[in-house]
């Protein structure tokens, strides 16, 4: 069965709620339409694909989600992933074995939890965010599933759900919610903080704009996975 982006193509459910994707049309692309079902509605788009290049965007409700493939030369947002899967990060990337495959940071190895276990997720507890370094600097960063890191995108990062994956995140402090896409591993235990490894989650600098803790730095927050009809 055909898989993209961790969702699985289905004909069979419609609700309101509906996530569109489409590729961006450059010359000599290949069109394929496919159809994804999600337990809160119907993923419906159209994918062109280009050699060497692939370049996504789709809908959750009112969140776009822009996913573009990361030239193989740029550096890791996080360089302290040492293995995916017992290889060197960026071969794990390339052979495509990330998604839930076990990784080491500094020595210690975490393992992620399987899809179909993830699809009951929720959390409450602190997040962080990252990506302001990153923004600051010439050239781009790739996250730990091969994509281009965007500061400004609605992304984060998570120690064990699979990649990629769409969670909603709500701000517990004031009640703004928005949908993230999971595409990167951490936060993980720093020198000077070893307790940072404690947060749940690290979102993107423009995600915690938009749940308005990007001055404050930490917020209490409510993560819940928006699950997807999963085979494994």
């Amino acid at each position: 069965m055909l898989k993209r982006n961790g969702l699985i193509p289905s004909q069979t459910r419609l609700s309101p709620l509906s996530v569109v994707l489409a590729l961006v049309l450059l010359p000599g692309c290949i069109v394929a339409e496919t159809t994804y079902d999600i337990v809160a509605g119907t993923v419906k788009g159209v994918y062109y694909l280009t050699t060497g290049t692939a370049k996504v965007t789709y809908q959750i409700g009112k969140f776009t989600f822009e996913v573009v493939r990361a030239p193989f030369d740029w550096p890791l947002t996080h360089d302290e992933i040492e293995t995916i899967d017992g290889l060197p990060v960026k071969e794990a990337i390339r052979q495509g074995r990330v998604k839930w495959a076990p990784y080491v940071v500094k020595g210690r190895r975490y393992v992620p939890m399987s899809v179909r276990k993830a699809q009951r997720y929720e959390e409450k507890g602190i997040a962080s965010w990252y990506g302001e370094e990153t923004r600051r600097k010439k050239g781009g960063h790739m996250t730990a599933n091969g994509e281009a890191f965007n500061p400004m995108a609605l992304t984060a990062a998570h120690k064990y759900l699979p990649l990629p994956i769409n969670v909603r995140v709500t701000n517990l402090e004031n009640g703004r919610s928005i949908v993230v896409r999971v595409n990167d591993r951490g936060p993980f235990p720093s020198v000077n903080n070893p307790n940072s490894g404690e947060r749940i989650i690290d979102l993107s600098y423009g995600a915690a704009r938009r749940l308005g803790f990007h001055k404050k730095g930490l917020a209490r927050v409510h993560v819940k996975v928006i699950p997807v009809q999963v085979g494994t």
